[in-house]
């Protein structure tokens, strides 16, 4: 849909940096802002970094990022982009949240990079729109059935009227890429681009994650089918015959092919995938561990917590204990207390019996 940002000489944008955001995808967001002045030889576009109480940001890679402002006074935009990043799920300030509201109340567009659009569903800003967030959070939004009311998609990133919404990494590159575009001209952005070595501008019809056959590192029809398969299907397990079936290949077959392009046999690839979703609900979700064993194929606690601890290293439980640790630095220690509690599950940890790694 077209931007709903009226065409002019001059515009403000604003940054709200959340606790823990990435600072590769803010900078992506902000430098194409400061080509653009450079490029026209004239302020296009200026900016406005903003936190909740006026104090510094610490990114998530622990560089601390001064603001020029607080929520208040509030300033007068054309468009403020929340800068999500680390354990944003958990971020529920209401003073930010009530700020954001008043924001949209005002007609003023807003948007969001990497995770920063779980802000503005908390928010109940996105209700009636489509929009996107970092990959690794929208499965377990679906998972998690949060914001029933959002259409998240997989695309790098979504402009719905007054929305935009933009997943992590370099992506907002792309968004500010398209937004200058049509705002100052194709040639303006495409020079940005060329200045940033940045081989091609990627559009809304540009999606997140590589294609699986790409992540396999071959092309393979019958294996790239099959990898689909298994990626579709990580609740409701498909058997090792049924796969072989489905791509029309006998069992011997598909043993064979894995064997030779992914070095593997192909039950230890599909536990592969479930244990790597399963990694992103315990960190992504409040689901209790045995929820998100079963949302992953395991019809046993136990067996999944070997299996899990086998592969990472450690335990679900103890992921879930790490993930407080590392949020410990980027909310107060008694908010941390009680997200901990609420958090809380039996631990388990104990050695599981034997069995195929399909059950």
């Amino acid at each position: 849909m077209s931007t709903s940002i009226p065409a002019k000489g001059h515009y403000d944008i604003g940054f709200l940096l959340l606790p823990g955001f990435s600072q590769l995808a803010f900078t992506s967001a902000l430098e194409p802002l400061r080509m653009a002045n450079h490029l026209a030889d004239r302020i296009l576009y200026t900016w406005h970094l903003v936190s909740r109480d006026g104090a510094a940001v610490t990114a998530s890679n622990n560089v601390a990022t001064a603001v020029d402002q607080a929520l208040e006074p509030m300033p007068a935009l054309d468009l403020l982009l929340v800068c999500g990043g680390l354990e944003v799920q958990r971020y529920d300030d209401r003073a930010t949240l009530s700020w954001l509201r008043r924001l949209a109340e005002r007609r003023i567009p807003l948007g969001a990079v990497c995770t920063g659009g779980y802000v503005l569903a908390r928010a109940g800003l996105l209700d009636g729109y489509r929009c996107t967030l970092h990959w690794e959070h929208i499965s377990s939004l679906h998972e998690a059935q949060r914001f029933p009311n959002v259409t998240f998609t997989s695309q790098l990133f979504v402009m719905d009227r007054d929305r935009y919404t933009c997943s992590g990494g370099i992506a907002p590159l792309d968004m500010m890429l398209n937004l200058i575009g049509r705002q100052q001209g194709l040639a303006l952005a495409e020079s940005i681009a060329e200045e940033f070595i940045h081989e091609r501008i990627r559009g809304v019809t540009d999606r997140q994650r590589m294609p699986l056959r790409l992540r396999l590192g071959h092309s393979h029809p019958k294996l790239e089918e099959v990898a689909n398969l298994m990626d579709a299907n990580l609740q409701e397990l498909l058997g090792l015959d049924e796969l072989a079936s489905y791509a029309g290949l006998s069992r011997r077959q598909l043993e064979r092919l894995f064997q030779r392009y992914v070095g593997c046999p192909p039950l230890r690839f599909y536990l592969e995938l479930r244990l790597a979703r399963a990694r992103l609900l315990l960190l992504q979700t409040h689901m209790p561990i045995t929820e998100v064993a079963l949302a992953c194929g395991f019809v046993s606690p136990t067996h999944f917590t070997k299996c899990y601890h086998d592969h990472f290293g450690h335990s679900p439980s103890s992921e879930r204990k790490r993930r407080h640790e590392r949020q410990a630095d980027l909310i107060e220690p008694s908010e941390v207390k009680a997200l901990s509690e609420n958090d809380s599950q039996p631990p388990l940890d104990g050695a599981g019996e034997s069995e195929d790694v399909l059950s």
